[in-house]
């Protein structure tokens, strides 16, 4: 037997030597499984639809508004609208860990929490204009907590599609918001009992982080794109700001140099990362949109973004794959640090 992987994605050789195995066939298949590609594009015809599905695994009390959030992040980094929505809602048998859902409404499966997460669903959908238009609900041995997997399908025109190699040297990479938005909201919610130093004014800021500034790229991208000519965009999570660069890398074939000091980092977020001995660069990320533009575009899209209240900035260049992932420091050039798993995973273990 192997050794066992540890909390997280599989590791990215790992992952790419399975999907080589599993490569479609259909030829009407324009982007299918691969390392930083975050959905899948299919030639239908007059349009193109694009599909993604995320899971929510970790214990939340906004759980079916967040599967959405996720999935639409997704759909948009090609440059598509988010339309349709299947949710498989897995409930727990025996009480739920959930601090949130076991104080309000109840602590295993039973109609309130089912009607709650459904509920959220439907009005993140709605607020994104998709619907949710199927799935699958049952109560599952073994769960202490619910669990969401959601599918997003979206469309977009031929000639509107963005896809994660499209990056090229030259680009301007951008990134919106800061890291790492989504994991300071979850040690806030998760780990508050650990985070004693903090006050609670402090740890409800950083809770509502995934309100404000919010893990949704909904508006980033849609907004980027109608301002300048985008030729790539990704949405790091897992591993955070550091694995979607690589990502970012390894999908388009280039290298990137990133400037350490332009990449925008909330100060809850160093504040929660020092006192639970974590990187924020390889924190979960949603929130954030990673984008590589036109040079002579950046500062164009740029202010459009911030013109609708979305913080960017410049953070690097995109450059020959020869020349690696680098990540200049006041000292000088480093290769970027790997993460193989994601540092909130050590929280979890």
């Amino acid at each position: 037997m192997g050794t066992p992987f540890p909390l997280g994605k599989l590791p990215a050789d790992v992952l790419a030597r399975l999907l080589a195995s599993v490569a479609p066939t259909d030829p009407r298949v324009i982007v299918g499984p691969g390392i930083g590609l975050d959905a899948a594009v299919i030639d239908i015809g007059d349009r193109l639809l694009v599909a993604k599905s995320d899971p929510i695994t970790f214990a939340t009390d906004s759980i079916g508004w967040y599967a959405v959030q996720v999935n639409a992040n997704d759909i948009v980094t090609t440059g598509a609208t988010p339309r349709w929505f299947l949710a498989t809602v897995l409930l727990p048998a025996r009480p739920a860990a959930t601090i949130g859902y076991a104080n309000r409404v109840g602590s295993r499966a039973d109609e309130a929490l089912a009607q709650e997460i459904l509920n959220q669903i439907h009005h993140a959908c709605a607020g994104i204009g998709a619907s949710l238009v199927g799935g699958h609900t049952e109560i599952t041995y073994g769960l202490d907590r619910p669990i969401v997997v959601g599918a997003m399908l979206g469309e977009v025109a031929r000639e509107r599609l963005v896809t994660p190699s499209g990056a090229r040297p030259g680009d301007a990479l951008l990134l919106t918001k800061g890291i790492a938005i989504e994991g300071t909201a979850l040690i806030a919610r998760e780990k508050a009992g650990e985070l004693g130093e903090f006050g609670d004014e402090f740890l409800e800021r950083c809770r509502n982080f995934l309100i404000e500034p919010g893990i949704s790229i909904v508006r980033d991208a849609m907004r980027a794109v109608s301002a300048g000519r985008v030729h790539a965009m990704h949405d790091p999570t897992e591993g955070g700001l550091a694995t979607g660069l690589h990502e970012m890398a390894q999908a388009a074939g280039i290298g990137l140099t990133i400037d350490s000091e332009a990449v925008p980092v909330y100060p809850e977020t160093l504040a929660v990362c020092r006192a639970a001995g974590l990187d924020p660069w390889g924190l979960i990320a949603s929130g954030a949109l990673l984008l590589a533009v036109e040079a002579a575009d950046a500062q164009n899209i740029v202010r459009a973004l911030k013109a609708e209240g979305i913080r960017a900035a410049i953070i690097g260049q995109a450059t020959q794959a020869a020349s690696g992932v680098k990540l200049r420091q006041p000292q000088g050039l480093i290769d970027l640090p790997h993460f193989e798993r994601d540092e909130i995973a050590r929280l979890f273990e």
